[in-house]
């Protein structure tokens, strides 16, 4: 299997005209409209169960798929009509033995192995929907939106379920109906971490499970020992698998790459902003060490675009050194009503007017004061409501719909997940970051090496057409 260098790719990022393809011929599909769908899974335990799930429902016929952890093959095998689909724990089997067959492929492995197999997937023309963040790199965001761009027939989806719903539709309504006039900041704050951050490697190690391909959960990261539960630990949980890799840089977003796809998805979709200009951490609980912090607030700035003025949007997660949550000021009007602000959401500060949006999702969006919402009454809809998250993913494969009915797309996640990951780089490098329109990191180019690794010897795309 080919060895792809770190060089070779971030010239390809750079160029995003040049093809590269590794193993695979190129192969064109052409789905009929009352043919069953072909699907692949790279995992089928935890969040992947909602995809199978989805699947099934949807009368798709699984041709095989890859799970690292083999007391969660059931999430395939239990399923009717399932039963003899062949299992792997390298996800590189699923594309060698049954690419041809394939017609999507859905990715929810931990962060660090989404761009791989993603990368393959579209570039052997293959349906593909990736859990949020798309990737776990600022760059293999890049690279993945560049893959899109290239191959033209390929239907895409990132996992960030409510932007599917109708909240951010309804807050961009009221947006441009002039509800809150300019935009000039967006204030997001999350009640995540809840699995560990702030430390530093484990310093013990414990045999592998003999149900666990270790080698292939660690994929393209850098190998290193496995850890699992102590008798103490939290669910039986350990330091990495199932759940608790999250925390930690090496495989994880922390919090930003876990809930910033959800919680942030309304700014993007209001705004479409392109990369940010700058990028820069406010408050940090400590440096990043093997976990990110226990807390931070990050702080990034966006240019002029399309009509709209430039804004500033503000991260909190975590908490501070005292237990207290990272949150902003609510505004003085709602302070005054006696009311407090949810333990997640986003408050939209413009010229005329602020918004609430509470939880994660942008559902129910609301005008502040109160008063003025129930004066202002319903926007006028100027945006097609979504028939579900996978729904549109599956009707636009299928060719009901049009390539980009599935809106989460890699054109529209993509860079979303860029800006995302930057907040994370910016904590690691501990300092202000400057970019340009391109999403170069320009105020020292040495980091732009922190916005890429290089995956391990053998774990990267099988093919790769950007």
């Amino acid at each position: 299997m080919s060895k792809i260098t770190r060089r070779q790719f971030v010239k390809r990022s750079a160029a995003l005209g040049a093809a590269c393809t590794i193993g695979f011929p190129k192969l064109l599909r052409a789905q009929g409209l009352n043919e069953k769908l072909q699907v692949g899974f790279i995992a089928v335990g935890g969040q992947a169960g909602t995809h199978t799930r989805a699947s099934h429902g949807e009368g798709l016929q699984c041709v095989a798929f890859a799970e690292v952890d083999r007391t969660r093959w059931g999430g395939v095998h239990d399923k009717e009509g399932w039963g003899q689909a062949p299992g792997y724990t390298d996800w590189r089997k699923v594309f060698e033995k049954h690419g041809k067959e394939l017609d999507v492929v859905f990715v929810a492995t931990p962060d660090h192995t989404h761009f791989a197999p993603s990368m393959t997937a579209v570039s052997m023309g293959i349906h593909c929907y990736t859990e949020k963040p798309l990737a776990w790199s600022v760059r293999e965001a890049q690279l993945l939106t560049a893959a899109y761009k290239k191959n033209p027939k390929v239907v895409t989806q990132m996992g960030n379920q409510g932007h599917s719903g109708e909240g951010w539709r309804l807050a961009y309504e009221y947006v441009k109906a002039g509800a809150v006039g300019e935009i000039k900041e967006f204030h997001t704050w999350t009640n995540r971490p809840v699995w560990p951050q702030g430390g530093d490697r484990p310093n013990y190690t414990t045999p592998v499970p003999d149900t666990l391909d270790w080698d292939a959960w660690i994929g393209a990261a850098q190998m290193r020992p496995f850890a699992g539960p102590r008798e103490s630990g939290r669910r039986g949980r350990g330091p990495y698998h199932p759940f608790n890799w999250r925390g930690v840089v090496d495989f994880g977003s922390g919090a930003l790459g876990d809930m910033a796809c959800h919680t942030t998805d309304g700014i993007y979709a209001i705004m479409n902003p392109g990369y940010a200009k700058t990028a820069e951490p406010i408050t940090m609980t400590g440096p990043v060490k093997d976990q990110f912090p226990a807390g931070m607030v990050i702080k990034s700035t966006y240019r002029p675009k399309g009509g709209l003025p430039g804004f500033t949007t503000y991260w909190y997660e975590g908490k501070d050194d005292n237990g207290k949550p990272f949150m902003p000021e609510p505004p003085e009007d709602f302070a005054a009503s006696g009311r407090r602000l949810p333990r997640t959401g986003n408050l939209i500060i413009g010229t005329q007017g602020n918004m609430l949006v509470a939880d994660d999702y942008w559902n129910q969006p609301r005008l502040l004061p109160l008063k003025r919402h129930k004066e202002f009454g319903d926007p006028p809809q100027l945006l097609e409501r979504s028939p579900g998250h996978h729904k549109e993913f599956f009707m636009a494969c299928k060719g009901e719909k049009p390539r980009e009915f599935s809106q989460s797309n890699y054109s529209y996640s993509g860079p979303m997940t860029a800006n995302i990951q930057l907040g994370n780089l910016c904590a690691r490098a501990g300092k202000k970051l400057k970019l340009n329109k391109k999403g170069e990191i320009t105020s020292d180019p040495k980091i732009n090496d922190l916005a890429w690794r290089e995956p391990r010897e053998g774990w990267g795309p099988l093919e790769m057409n950007v």
